[in-house]
């Protein structure tokens, strides 16, 4: 039988987690949690693979709302990420509201809610919230011939824990974000390990160290003192959003970064293979100590040809060369602006989300969609950072989200949308605000769409976001006509 929920929520990552969190503190507590794998945390569940931790400090990382004292490291881990999302469930008593398991294949509009189904039955729901994250759904590279491999092929987001490498011949297709943590973890056991990268990166100093148990004590038992730690962190990483929109500021980042590269890297020839030549902040900034120093390996072969095809017994670039490999690791990233979910919600005239944002995505403030009633998206088109935690993102987002279901809840409006107008003039101001950015420098990256455009970057700093999402502007919206019709039927 189809159940019914107040607000279904797509996702049980920091997104979708964050959102039943809140939600159900402001009131809104019918609501049920969607996700397709068997627990929660989505890419710190899934992503398990050595080395894995996160870029940006552990008390930014994590809810305002639920501050953790106990992060061991300045820099946390996976396993520790996922445990404190599992214990966000647990301590805000949400574990009756998720359905792990549930894959959600379809969600379309009827004109007064939104239809929901899963690979676990069919539910229906007045508010959608997709929190899938641009982070989900692994880029498999269409190469010629990789179904003839007769090795093992896996992505770094599915890694194959019951394989051994040791011994193994490797090759390791990107050197993203991912690559370069995995690396300096896998070099040491394999036989041979074939890098294949098409373009080098920005790579600074990561400055980790151990939370003492001294701090943990203090940041557990004074009152206000993880609240200054993370105000204090916010301010400092949040300012580092100048050299992403001057990007003449990042000159001097750009120059430590190279001298770190020729203290690491002594080999002249390797070192101009791995030598970045675009502007700082144009592809995401990596931060390693070990991922230079592991390419100057006796078993480590950077390889910058590109690749034609792949045989069942290794990969041929394409100046000729054949490079034989047991097992192939893809560090290929994942589909950000074309993810798989834009297929599976379609809107009020039957269009998936999808064909709406061809050529281009694009979100009323990165979180409604004209056309898309009472859809409300975290870490929508242009809500990304290259600076600090998009965790601010989400929570920014999240004020929004509330105050609009506040809005509907006095008004006595049993839907929403943002007006056409609303969403050409925020496209401009974001178009306006792209302007100059160290993202118009000219590089390929991931961040740009199939047609150059950067969908997925917010173009500011947070605070500008948090200042922009603050209220509600009820002018800039609109109750869709067949619910107005509906509701004055009833």
């Amino acid at each position: 039988m189809t159940q019914h929920v107040d607000i279904a929520i797509v996702g049980a990552g920091f997104g979708g987690l964050g959102a039943a969190i809140r939600l159900s503190k402001a009131g809104f507590g019918d609501l049920l949690v969607f996700d397709d794998g068997d627990d929660v945390g989505g890419t710190w569940r899934d992503n398990t693979y050595p080395g894995c931790a996160c870029d940006v400090p552990s008390h930014l990382y994590s809810f305002s709302f639920a501050p953790n004292p106990d992060w061991s490291n300045t820099f946390s881990g996976q396993a520790e990420i996922w445990a404190y999302l599992r214990g966000c469930v647990d301590r805000f008593g949400l574990r009756e509201r998720i359905r792990t398991g549930h894959r959600v294949t379809d969600a379309a509009w009827d004109g007064t809610r939104w239809v929901i189904t899963t690979s676990q039955g069919e539910y229906t729901a007045r508010v959608l919230i997709a929190a899938a994250g641009p982070l989900s759904d692994p880029a498999i590279p269409d190469i010629p011939g990789i179904g003839d491999f007769q090795g093992t092929v896996f992505h770094s987001a599915r890694w194959r824990h019951d394989h051994d490498l040791s011994g193994k011949r490797v090759a390791v297709i990107g050197t993203g974000a991912s690559a370069i943590q995995f690396v300096p973890h896998i070099q040491p056991e394999v036989a041979k390990l074939s890098l294949f990268q098409r373009t080098p990166a920005w790579i600074m100093p990561r400055l980790t160290r151990r939370i003492s148990r001294v701090e943990r004590l203090i940041y557990r038992h004074v009152p206000g003192a993880q609240r200054l730690a993370r105000l204090g962190i916010y301010s400092v990483r949040d300012a580092m959003g100048v050299g992403f929109l001057h990007p003449r500021v990042n000159r001097l980042a750009s120059r430590l970064s190279l001298r770190t590269l020729r203290r690491q890297v002594r080999d002249p020839q390797l070192r101009d293979k791995i030598t970045p030549r675009y502007a700082m902040g144009c592809k995401r900034v990596l931060i390693s100590n070990d991922y230079w120093p592991t390419l100057t390996k006796p078993n480590v072969d950077v390889v910058t040809s590109g690749i034609a095809r792949i045989t069942a017994g290794g990969l041929i670039t394409a100046d000729g060369v054949e490079h034989p490999a047991d097992t192939i690791i893809l560090g290929t990233g994942f589909h950000v602006t074309d993810s798989p979910i834009m297929r599976h919600i379609r809107g009020a005239d039957g269009r998936a989300l999808s064909e709406a944002w061809t050529p281009s995505m694009y979100a009323y403030r990165g979180t409604t969609v004209p056309g898309f009633p009472n859809l409300f998206f975290l870490l929508g088109p242009n809500t990304g950072l290259g600076h600090t935690s998009v965790v601010l993102m989400i929570e920014s987002q999240l004020n929004l989200v509330v105050k609009a279901l506040k809005h509907m809840r006095a008004r006595g409006l049993a839907a929403i949308e943002p007006t056409p107008t609303a969403q050409r003039d925020w496209s401009a101001t974001i178009a306006k605000k792209m302007r100059g950015t160290v993202w118009e420098t000219g590089c390929s990256s991931w961040y740009l769409d199939a047609t150059g455009r950067n969908t997925t970057i917010w173009p500011g700093f947070a605070t500008s976001f948090r200042w922009r999402t603050r209220h509600f502007r009820a002018a800039d919206y609109v109750a869709p006509s067949a619910v107005k019709e509906h509701a004055d039927a009833l």
